[in-house]
This record gives C-alpha cells, structure tokens and sequence, in this order.
C-alpha cells in the first residue's frame, strides 16, 4: 500500500463508511438531510466523496446514526480532516480531471486499455505537445498546453515513486500507427514505451491486428484498485465526457473485459519485438502527421 494521503481517496473512504452507517440504520438520504437540515444532495455529495464533510457534520452524523465508539469517531474526523487538504494537482484548475489524478495518486494497481493513444502516464512530453496541438484552436492556449504537460509529468512520478502503483496497459496495435507528431517523435515514443516495460511494475501488451474484433474497440477505460482502504473504481473517458462506476457488478464487467483482452494481448517479449519492429519503420521514410487528443 502506498504511502499516499490523497485527500480525493480519504473523501471516497469516509463517504463509504458514512453511507455503510445510514443504511446499517435503514435510513434512506432524504431522512438524514432532513435530520441535518441540509439538502439530500449534500448527504449523497458526501457519501461519494464529491464534497467533503465538516466537523459539525462528523458531530451531527454520528448523532443521527448512533456511532459512539470513540475509535470509530477519531477515525471519521481524521478522514474529514485529511479530505480538506490540498493535492499537489489541485492548484493547476483541472476541473473534473482533478477528481481521477487525485484517485491516481492513490491507486495501488492500474490496470488500462487505450485503443488509440498512449496512455497519458506514458507520453513523452513530445507526444503530448502533438496531442494538444491537434485539439480544436479554443481548447488550449500554448501556457494552458504547457501547464497540463507538466501536470503529467508530474503524474508520472507514481510509476518509479518508493512504492509505486502496479500498472499494466493493454493497447491496441493501432495506437502505435497512429502518427503523433511526426516519425522522429513516434520514435522516440516507442523507445520511451520499451524503457518503461521494463520496470518490474509495469506491464505493457499490444492486442496485435491479427487478433481481429474485441469487445473494447470503440472503448478506452481504467480500473483503480486501492487495497482495502476504497473500493474499486472504474473511469471511463470520451469525446463528450467521463464516467466514474462504482457499483461491483460494473466493475467486475470490466475487469472480466480487461482479462479477456489480456488473453488476447502479445506477452512482454512479444509485446517488446513489436514496438521494436514499428520503430524501425519510423525510421524509413516520413508518414504523414495524424493526431488527436486526451486527458488521460
């Protein structure tokens, strides 16, 4: 586990043990709003961890729910505290994006599938210059662009931190003939992907196009896992937003896709000799520039 206090993660850890408490009691949300003289979308805000709880909330809750034990308090009141701090991401106005690096920071396993792009905790800063100079002229300014680039560098710290997350990222063979940036810049992408699959926490495997159709094709998605502090969360990512699932039945949808796509994924030697092998035709003659854009 991490040696990770990410207030995003303690927000979601104490909403699950506030909402575990309500329905021990057989409360629905509209009967503790009304206890606490407050709208039910701030108890339900607080039970998912998009808003966190004060101290007199602490205090009225365990009222509400008859949480006596003063061991069971500290520990709400802890969690209510640390879901205050600030993250290091937050002070760059990453809007909704803010909630996943938060989790990110705290995941102790990823486990990713990209159809087309490189994973964000993957690119090399000239990769993801070509990504946000193909996005739409109004989106990023060269400052914004520049900014979210070193947000990601910094993401990219969980991968070689102390005790680093676990990551394992299945791609699609696509995603490596997919020109960002021009040949000299895929280049050196690739080389940079063979380092990082090296790293005895990283996983890498390209579903090869001889592989044919899988559920995932039109799809992009990453299961969280926190040990036993937070359940699993899924984060899904698309043109016109993101979803966040929580539910065990949704997850375990993923990870049974995930795990059908890992049988379907090259191994890591295999996986190796491809990249190698696209490398080197980069090094042939230019490819036309073709690039599109992510968060992620």
């Amino acid at each position: 586990m991490p040696d990770v206090r990410s207030p995003t993660l303690r927000r979601r850890e104490l909403g699950a043990l506030l909402r575990a408490f309500r329905q021990d009691r057989g409360m629905t949300v509209e009967q503790v709003a009304e206890l606490l003289l407050c709208s039910p979308s701030k108890v339900s805000r607080m039970e998912t961890g998009q808003r966190g709880a004060t101290a007199r909330d602490i205090r009225d809750l365990c009222e509400i729910y008859g949480v006596t034990d003063g061991e069971q308090v500290r520990r709400l009141v802890s969690l209510a505290r640390e879901g205050k701090q600030q993250g290091w991401w937050q002070s760059h106005e990453l809007d909704y994006f803010a909630t996943y690096v938060g989790l990110e920071e705290a995941a102790t396993a990823l486990w990713c599938y990209q159809s087309s792009i490189v994973f964000g905790l993957l690119q090399t800063v000239d990769y993801a210059q070509a990504m946000y100079k193909a996005s739409l002229p109004a989106e990023f300014t060269p400052e914004r662009a520049d900014e979210l680039i070193k947000v990601r560098l910094r993401r990219q710290q969980v991968l070689t931190r102390e005790r680093p997350v676990r990551l394992m990222v299945l791609f699609d063979e696509a995603m490596l003939h997919r020109v960002v940036g021009g040949p000299e810049v895929m280049r050196a992408q690739i080389d940079h992907l063979v380092e990082v699959a090296n790293l005895p926490n990283v996983t890498l495997g390209v579903i090869p196009y001889a592989a044919g159709a899988h559920p995932a094709m039109e799809s992009m998605f990453n299961i969280m896992d926190f040990g036993e502090v937070a359940s699993s969360v899924v984060y899904v990512e698309g043109l016109m937003g993101w979803l966040y699932l929580e539910r065990p039945q949704e997850v375990e949808r993923y990870r049974q896709i995930f795990e059908y796509l890992r049988g379907m994924a090259l191994g890591k030697e295999d996986t190796i000799e491809l990249l190698s092998e696209i490398r080197m035709r980069y090094s042939a003659a230019p490819v036309p520039r073709i690039a599109w854009r992510s968060k992620n």
